[in-house]
């Protein structure tokens, strides 16, 4: 009888400590998102929900530049961010400016939000703004589990979209086509294109910019100083700063150091220095 009593207190302990447990966490999570949502309530109270057009209006163009800087497609950028989002409309998004649905990890050091997703009072990271989401999205697909999707071609959504899923970025069978019926719909991979409608550099200002080169060539006395052709490569499509300088063996800051370039734009048949 003793024997039965005791292990009667032993559950009664555990299941008790179990509990205070499970109270001490949602407390923590309750107040650390009232903390968040107290600093963002300005942002909040005039938030107005972005139609999905309008997010796409609003997010191309840092996802093109992602684009140039990681060669993650533009279109699968906008097509994650607008599902994981709800097109910019989900508390995770309007509080924590969490686009991509980025739980926090072992390494993140910064503010926290907490919600029920998989578990309950899942932490989310906690950004300052949208850009950082985007730019934190970038830097989470460089993981090793992800590097093969960087050996696809920019404009290869469709690889990257089956490539997403079969690396463990969702635990949703349909992933893939959910993005995709998304690019579709928007025609968003007119952003991967270099001279789409809408591309990052306008066709005129290639031009004009091609015009220049031709004008500050250097002379033919200086012409000895020009790099011999093993060191030069021609940009083609598809190509990002990110790949080629992976490809000669350089860092991204390396090869727009050699070749003066003031940010990661960069067009097709242009030339660029590539050995030190």
């Amino acid at each position: 009888m003793r024997r039965i009593y005791t292990l009667l207190v032993a559950v009664l302990l555990f299941t008790s400590c179990s509990a205070h447990k499970s109270v001490i966490s949602r407390r923590k999570a309750s107040k650390n998102n009232k903390t968040i949502q107290k600093c963002n309530r300005g942002s909040i109270a005039g938030h107005r929900d972005f139609t999905s057009l309008e997010y796409i209006d609003r997010f191309k163009a840092i996802a093109i530049q992602e684009m140039n800087t990681y060669g993650i497609p533009a279109s699968i950028t906008i097509a994650q961010g607008l599902f994981e989002s709800g097109s910019g409309n989900s508390d995770l998004a309007v509080i924590a400016n969490n686009h991509f649905g980025i739980k926090c990890g072992s390494t993140w050091a910064g503010e926290s939000y907490y919600k029920n997703d998989d578990n309950v009072n899942d932490c989310f990271r906690v950004y300052a703004n949208p850009e950082e989401s985007f730019r934190d999205h970038s830097e989470f697909l460089k993981k090793k589990n992800y590097a093969r999707l960087f050996e696809l071609d920019k404009n290869d959504f469709k690889g990257w979209a089956y490539g997403l899923k079969a690396c463990g970025y969702a635990t949703n069978p349909k992933y893939p086509q959910l993005l995709l019926n998304i690019i579709n719909k928007y025609q968003l991979d007119q952003y991967d294109r270099p001279e789409g409608e809408l591309a990052k550099i306008k066709r005129e200002d290639r031009v004009l910019g091609e015009i220049n080169e031709t004008i500050n060539q250097p002379r033919q006395d200086s012409i000895s100083k020009t790099p011999p052709d093993d060191k030069i490569y021609t940009v083609k499509q598809g190509d990002t700063l990110y790949n080629i300088s992976k490809r000669f063996g350089i860092t991204v800051d390396e090869l727009k150091a050699l070749n003066k370039l003031s940010d990661y734009g960069i067009k097709l048949g242009q030339k660029l220095v590539v050995v030190k």
